[in-house]
């Protein structure tokens, strides 16, 4: 069943809206996946906070117009799901890597952080990109170690003192 004009532009002004806010974007080919296995990719992207659809490319092109993954425009051929990174850059391009190895038929066709336009086989430097959470322990495990460092130091000083008066009184035990 065709889409009416309004429907077109709702489906347009939704994945504009999702892309502007979204990280990064990953295009997949799925042909000659069952409907249990996009299911299935559907339920996987609604637990990790990716929002994944299948949208005609013309409309695709449009609703990427005035974002940061107008660059993936060019390249909308054939039959295209398109999944957004909402929560971390590395969401959809994760979900799309595990599915792959899951399923031969879904094919990783480009890939879009930032406005740049990355090839396929970068998808496994973009899904190793920390999780929001894991960013933030890095950083404090960064920010903790000069000053654990300095503690460490400063109590070292009197750790060092007291060894060296214990081993004065060993000595003068010793010669008495």
């Amino acid at each position: 069943m065709a889409l009416t004009l309004e429907e077109k532009k709702a489906v347009v002004a939704e994945v504009a809206e999702v892309a502007k806010a979204a990280f990064s974007a990953v295009a997949a080919e799925y042909r000659g996946l069952t409907v249990g296995e996009i299911t299935r990719l559907r339920i996987r992207a609604r637990e990790e906070n990716v929002y994944l659809r299948v949208v005609k490319n013309t409309l695709a092109r449009r609703a990427l117009q005035d974002t940061d993954f107008a660059c993936m425009s060019d390249r909308l051929t054939g039959p295209l799901m398109l999944a957004f990174s909402r929560e971390d850059p590395g969401a959809a391009a994760r979900m799309a890597k595990d599915f792959a190895k899951e399923h031969d038929k879904f094919q990783v066709t480009m890939l879009s952080v930032g406005g740049q336009l990355l090839e396929p086989a970068d998808i496994d430097r973009l899904a190793k990109l920390p999780t929001r959470d894991q960013a933030i322990s890095m950083l404090m495990s960064v920010m903790q170690a000069p000053v654990a460092k300095f503690v460490r130091t400063l109590n070292e000083v009197p750790s060092k003192l007291a060894r060296t008066v214990a081993a004065i009184r060993d000595q003068k035990q010793q010669a008495a």
